[in-house]
């Protein structure tokens, strides 16, 4: 529960990207939730800025405190099938956080979940997952259904989402520097379901913060794959300022993510 891109508007080594936009405004009557969270000590980095796996558990727990209290069933199913953040002022160590979520965008099977994060010592981050609604049985995409759209259509309006994949192939890009690296799994980076969990991607791009564009900045990830080996590997490409991340499992790609220099002033202060 599209994120914030005009296409056209940019080449890079010949290949077609995104321009910036910013992700969709909280402008209709419905249902939205709020929650909040204090950045613990665990979930910053060395010098105190609250890193993105930290941020996506807090993000996908009042995503889940939303749907607890609105009495949605738990069947069918959801499916992370992208995040995006816009990473515009980083949170500090004890800095209390204040989650907005609500319904953005719709699609016949999935739908798009915006959170607007704000600390009060000035943090800002924008954030929009598209969540595939699934069959636990068949683990096939299925049609939204009457309860979902009762209780968040409303909130998404007349917008429509897309669930097509946009960071690209590294095959498709021409980078400065391309290298490979193996990722250590742990027992803690897995669910109870045996799946890894989506934070766990988000910590790997933050073993390299040297690499990656200052804020403020857009960072992209998908999930394309479920994980079902150990031996993983992370390939890192640069082109430009920008960074892109695979995680591959064999030949088979199973998330991808890009990081992304935004341009200042994209959105209105808080």
């Amino acid at each position: 529960m599209g994120a914030g891109y005009r296409y056209g508007q940019r080449t890079m080594n010949g290949l077609a990207t995104p321009a910036f936009a910013p992700l969709a405004a909280d402008e209709h009557d419905g249902r939205r939730f709020e929650g909040s969270r204090k950045v613990r000590l665990g979930d910053v980095t060395p010098d105190g800025r609250l890193r993105l796996d930290s941020l996506t558990r807090y993000t996908q727990d009042v995503s889940d405190d939303d749907t607890v209290d609105a009495g949605l069933d738990v069947e069918p199913g959801w499916v992370v099938r992208s995040t995006v953040v816009d990473e515009l002022i980083p949170a500090a160590l004890a800095e209390v956080l204040t989650i907005t979520t609500f319904c953005s965008a719709l699609g016949k099977r999935w739908a798009e979940r915006r959170l607007s994060v704000v600390g009060d010592a000035g943090a800002r981050y924008e954030v929009a997952t598209l969540w595939v609604c699934m069959d636990p049985h068949s683990s096939r995409p299925v049609a939204l259904t009457p309860q979902f759209l009762a209780l968040y259509g409303s909130a998404a309006g007349d917008r429509r989402v897309r669930a097509r994949l946009q960071v690209p192939k590294s095959t498709d890009l021409n980078p400065g520097r391309i290298e490979d690296d193996r990722w250590p799994l742990r027992v803690a980076d897995f669910d109870v379901f045996g799946h890894v969990n989506n934070a766990a991607y988000w910590s790997a791009i933050e073993q390299w913060p040297e690499t990656l564009p200052a804020w403020p900045r857009r960072a992209r990830l998908e999930y394309r794959e479920e994980v079902t080996s150990q031996e993983v590997m992370i390939t890192r490409a640069s082109v430009g300022a920008d960074v892109y991340f695979w995680w591959s499992q064999g030949q088979a790609v199973a998330a991808a993510a890009s990081v992304a220099k935004l341009p200042d002033g994209l959105y209105e202060p808080a």
